[in-house]
């Protein structure tokens, strides 16, 4: 009997100190974890949760001449973000800043492009590149407009000659430059020889040259098609026909879903001496010249 209620002592003993090392193990199992490791959590918490995409509404000449090609995959390696590119007129990449549809602008209408920086629409307003328009039309040359070098002049004799004229008509930066050499020429153009399509650069050029027709250009978008097009430069060089490019950022103070950080690291990568050295090169080994000068920085 004695011995029996030594054997039940025992098992009972066993039995508390199990439980207690149970208690004791779920306790430190409760315990706070290093700073360091809640840090790393917190951190990889924090880039889950970057937005790592932005919105680059831009000209269709820095889309159709290949240079965003380069740029791009250049910007998404150096820094993991990524680029969704809406090539567009002018006119229209303005309107996405202006409604915060876009987080970052790369663009060519310098009067139009002031206002969104007057009203902050904009910040970060950056001199990117040049190049300049020409005016390209058919080998035979109807309007005789080849040796002159004023291009209202030349506008003058196309109308005078009614001769085919095919505008953007999109509102784009080219668009501008051309309504504003009418103006100066003081014609409103108008008529069958005065044709719009509503479209692209690259597309404008491509009609231009299936009717036999004059138009404006970026000299990238000429160059960069040339092989396609029937159509040569017929007037260039003219000061008043530079083509100047700006980038900037949508003002994330005025919209709640611009992406700012991503849009200044974009801002900063296009002004860049080595992004800049590329722009500069662009063009020269496939066509002789670069499709454009870089700026930024010379102003």
């Amino acid at each position: 009997m004695k011995n029996s209620l030594i054997h039940i002592n025992k098992l009972f003993l066993l039995v508390v100190m199990a439980a207690i090392l149970v208690v004791f193990s779920g306790c430190s199992g409760n315990q706070e974890k290093p700073a360091t490791e809640q840090a790393g959590e917190q951190q990889a918490t924090e880039n889950t949760n970057i937005k790592k995409d932005f919105v680059l509404a831009t000209t269709t000449s820095t889309q159709d001449s290949g240079l965003l090609d380069v740029l791009v995959p250049m910007f998404e390696e150096q820094t993991g973000f990524m680029v969704k590119t809406i090539a567009v007129g002018t006119g229209k990449a303005l309107e996405m800043g202006q409604n915060g549809e876009a987080d970052v602008l790369l663009v060519h209408a310098p009067e139009s492009e002031q206002p969104l920086v007057d009203s902050g629409v904009v910040t970060n307003y950056q001199l990117v590149m040049h190049n300049d328009f020409i005016v390209v039309g058919p080998k035979e040359d109807p309007a005789g407009i080849k040796g002159l070098t004023s291009t209202v002049e030349a506008f003058k004799k196309i109308a005078e000659n009614n001769a085919l004229f095919v505008s953007r008509g999109d509102d784009s930066g080219t668009h501008k430059k051309e309504l504003g050499l009418w103006k100066n020429a003081e014609i409103e153009p108008s008529g069958k020889w005065y044709q719009e399509t509503g479209q692209g650069m690259g597309a404008t050029l491509k009609v231009a040259s299936e009717k036999d027709g004059y138009s404006l250009t970026d000299r990238a978008t000429y160059l960069a098609l040339k092989h396609e097009l029937n159509l040569d430069i017929i007037l260039e060089g003219e000061e008043s026909l530079l083509n100047i490019y700006h980038v900037m950022q949508v003002n994330p103070e005025k919209f709640e879903n611009i992406n700012g950080d991503v849009a200044k690291a974009f801002v900063d990568f296009m002004v860049a001496p080595e992004t800049q050295k590329v722009i500069g090169e662009f063009g020269v080994e496939e066509f002789g010249e670069p499709l454009f000068f870089p700026d930024a920085n010379t102003k």
